[in-house]
């Protein structure tokens, strides 16, 4: 089922810089041309790109397709920002001739691509926009056109179902864009008949394979593994306002590294979590920042800059509001605060050492806009009188006319008072009480309590006095003083708010010039706020800093720990591992139920991920060389399901990993058929293994964690340095089954297994048995018994023979 994509006697092609391989064969040319001319058509004729993108709440699907060699290339579903860079990262780097896309496109899509196309000194040319209709983009007709594909690649004998459990072996048919991205593109592909124009229509465009597609210094981490590792975990909100709805991260990585103070901090760590990196730059640099923090004397600083970080805020939210005039109190509020921060954050960084790049890019690129952006902010806003009104007002003296109008619109209580007494004089004598007030956008208006003899309308009318209407038993009414007192002050109201408005907008005009200071904020400090939360996590939990080696083609790792396991555990017994070179590449893990062969497993997993997101690691030492991908499939005991299910799951996922893995990759295999028949499962087991093995130094780096000994008793894998068997160490106390949860590799010497040093020694047995029978023959009954001199004389030397 694995060497479909293999023909015999043949070679897999080498995967191409930057993407997973599929390792499809090499077939021969389809018009039955000779080589020479195949060759000089090559070198008339550039390799052109066409690629396929979808952008969709966050998320980004990609798929593109290379002539030169025929492939269809995919990346999974990836986070990226409003602002597209890691579309603009895929565009720099194959630099497409055609960017397909749905006619029904988010604004920041749209804006994106609009702003491509009208680059017109790109180098080396623009790409074409294409929109196709976006029924062309559906989900269920996208799979159908990717499960009905005549691919060459696919051999005729398979069945539907053979070819459907192949493709999904190579497509990720979970990841939604990417799968709608790929329909879209053949869509397109089937449409212009790329490199088969001149051909029948019954020539299909040849698509010679699928891989995945991987930018430059970024690590594949597929879905599976960000689950059955717990890099993520997402629960139901305990809340029972948000049981339906609500999530929030359980025990995960995530969860606990995540101490970050401002909501982009958080955004930035888990972009970094589905981003790793083999960047050695950046890494280096992010744990530059982590070291430093470590440091007892800069705990202060961190801690301080923590504070100044949680007043960091949403801010291209309130430029999105005042770019559309939709500006709120609270906004102005908070990026007060905001800018405030930075300045802190900035002048804190240029007292740090500026051998640190982000100490330097902080103390640098927090420029004096900000000082002037916080300066016009805390001149012009009144806070407190805003809050008040819930609108935007200005403080004193900074426009003469505002000033002017609130000081006679302050004066008028008083003055109003004098009007209503005057008004009262001339009113029926049956009139107890008037009073003058003021309505916006109607005016002043004379307002008199209804009286019990005003039943009808017609009882409203009073001569002199125009009624106007009747609200919570008052009547209203305009008289000749509040006409001239309309005439005379005006609507001052609406006055002053129209000018403070204008005031607002020139403040937000002033704001958005400097806009592009307050994202570089942004970045930088979400770029602090996670490196201190790492720190943070570091000191707490004793991590230490890993190193890079790009000769190494795999990890060591001396005394990891399971970052998870050992929160939970009450001990945890630390465990080594080492793979590189040309030796020991797939390691076959045996050992009883229970004794910590997916644990181990898990481990490795995690340290790995967590020393290329740029994190301290839970080791002693960890050196990690040039991993590209780590894949994984680890059984998990919340979803047993025995049969041909749980089979067809592990064959699949395994599948991916043989696909995609190339020599740089860490594949984590635990309890591969479980559920099946032993027979089968040992045998598929034997035939993948005997698949990567074939591959000599391609082999990628293989932890595989079984209870089938027969994989080691019948020597069902060839002898070779290519090959270590471990197993987890153990012991019979009586008819009890002893754990030391430590990996040994002596099962194929054939030597016995005894328990590690720090655990457990033949001496220190003796000695405590020793030790307990004087305790049980104690008699605490003898009045001339010394329990002074029974511990200093028996318990005390015994205990130092112990420790």
């Amino acid at each position: 089922m694995f060497s479909v994509g293999t023909i015999p006697g043949g070679t897999p092609q080498s995967p191409e810089p930057g993407a997973a391989s599929a390792s499809f064969p090499s077939l021969a040319p389809v018009s039955g041309r000779g080589e020479a001319e195949e060759e000089e058509d090559n070198e008339q004729e550039p390799a052109e790109i066409y690629l396929c993108a979808l952008w969709t709440s966050g998320y980004l699907g990609i798929a593109y397709y290379d002539t030169s060699d025929s492939i269809i290339h995919f990346m999974p579903d990836a986070p990226d920002h409003e602002s597209l860079k890691l579309l603009q990262r895929v565009l720099d780097e194959i630099n497409p001739r055609s960017v397909v896309t749905s006619a029904k496109q988010d604004e920041n899509m749209t804006r994106f691509l609009g702003k491509l196309a009208s680059q017109e000194h790109r180098e080396p040319k623009r790409p074409e926009i294409v929109f196709l209709p976006s029924v062309d983009f559906g989900l269920e007709i996208s799979k159908q056109r990717l499960l009905a594909g005549n691919y060459s690649f696919i051999p005729d004998s398979m069945t539907t179902t053979e070819k459907i459990l192949f493709l999904s072996s190579i497509i990720p048919f979970d990841c939604l864009l990417t799968v709608r991205a790929l329909g879209g593109l053949l869509k397109f592909l089937g449409r212009r008949r790329i490199g088969v124009e001149l051909e029948d229509y019954n020539v299909s465009v040849p698509i010679l394979g699928f891989k995945k597609f991987v930018l430059t210094h970024l690590v594949s981490i597929d879905q599976d593994t960000y689950s059955v590792l717990q890099i993520f975990k997402s629960e139901s909100h305990p809340s029972v306002y948000k049981v339906a709805s609500g999530l929030k991260e359980g025990l995960s990585l995530f969860g606990i590294l995540n101490r970050c103070h401002c909501k982009w901090g958080q955004k930035l760590l888990r972009l970094w979590f589905t981003r790793p990196t083999h960047d050695l730059g950046e890494l280096n640099s992010r744990l530059d920042v982590i070291q430093f923090f470590l440091l007892p004397q800069n705990l202060d600083m961190a801690q301080m800059l923590h504070r100044l970080l949680g007043h960091i805020k949403n801010v291209p939210l309130i430029l999105k509001r005042m770019k559309l005039s939709h500006t709120k109190v609270s906004d102005w509020q908070v990026l007060y605060k905001t800018v405030y921060s930075a300045l802190g954050l900035r002048d804190a960084c240029r007292s740090l050492p500026q051998s640190i790049q982000l100490f330097q890019d902080i103390a640098q690129e927090f420029s004096d806009d900000l000082h002037h952006i916080a300066s016009l902010i805390g001149k012009v806003v009144d806070f407190e009188g805003s809050l008040a009104e819930n609108r935007f007002t200005v403080l004193p003296n900074i426009d003469p006319e505002i000033d002017e109008k609130k000081r006679r619109l302050m004066g008028l209580p008083s003055f109003l008072t004098e009007v209503a007494r005057k008004e009262l004089e001339n009113l029926d004598s049956r009139i107890p009480s008037c009073s003058v007030i003021y309505i916006p956008l109607i005016g002043f208006l004379l307002c008199i309590p209804r009286l019990p003899f005003m039943v009808e309308a017609s009882d409203f009318e009073i001569e002199g006095l125009d009624f106007m209407f009747l609200s919570e038993e008052k009547l209203h009414y305009r008289s000749a003083r509040t006409k001239e007192l309309d005439a005379l002050l005006g609507d001052l109201h609406c006055d002053i708010r129209d000018q403070e408005t204008l005031l607002m907008y020139q403040l937000q005009c002033q704001v958005l010039a400097r806009a592009a200071v307050l994202t570089r904020v942004l970045d930088l400090a979400s770029r602090l706020d996670v490196l201190l939360a790492l720190a943070s996590a570091a000191r707490d939990y004793g991590y230490s800093r890993p190193r890079y080696s790009p000769q190494l083609l795999g990890v060591r790792i001396l005394n990891g720990r399971h970052p998870l396991m050992e929160l939970c555990a009450r001990t945890f017994v630390p465990n080594s591992a080492e793979c590189g070179g040309d030796k020991g590449r797939i390691k076959v893990i045996t050992g009883p139920n229970s004794s910590g062969k997916s644990i181990y497993l898990k481990q490795v997993g995690l340290i790995t991920f967590m020393a290329l997101v740029g994190s301290f690691v839970p080791a002693e030492e960890a050196e990690i060389g040039a991993v590209d991908a780590i894949f994984t499939r680890i059984h998990s005991c919340e979803s047993i399901s025995l049969g041909l299910s749980t089979f067809m799951i592990d064959l699949n996922q395994v599948a991916k990993a043989v696909n995609n893995a190339t020599k740089q990759s860490l594949v984590l295999i635990d309890e591969f058929g479980k559920g099946t028949n032993t027979v089968d499962g040992l045998a598929l087991l034997a035939a993948v293994l005997r698949h990567w093995l074939a591959l000599g130094p391609m082999c990628p780096h293989i932890f595989v964690a079984t209870n089938f000994l027969s994989l080691v008793q019948l020597q069902l894998l060839p002898q070779g340095p290519l090959v270590q068997y471990l197993t987890m160490e153990t012991c019979e106390d009586g008819d009890d089954l002893v754990f030391f949860y430590q990996v040994s590799d002596l099962i194929r010497s054939g030597k016995p297994i005894k328990p590690v040093k720090e655990l457990l020694k033949e001496k220190q047995m003796e000695n405590c048995q020793t030790l307990v029978d004087k305790f049980l023959k104690l008699d605490l009954e003898d009045p001339n018994l010394d329990l002074d001199i029974f511990m200093s004389q028996e318990v005390l030397p015994a205990a130092t023979g112990i420790l």
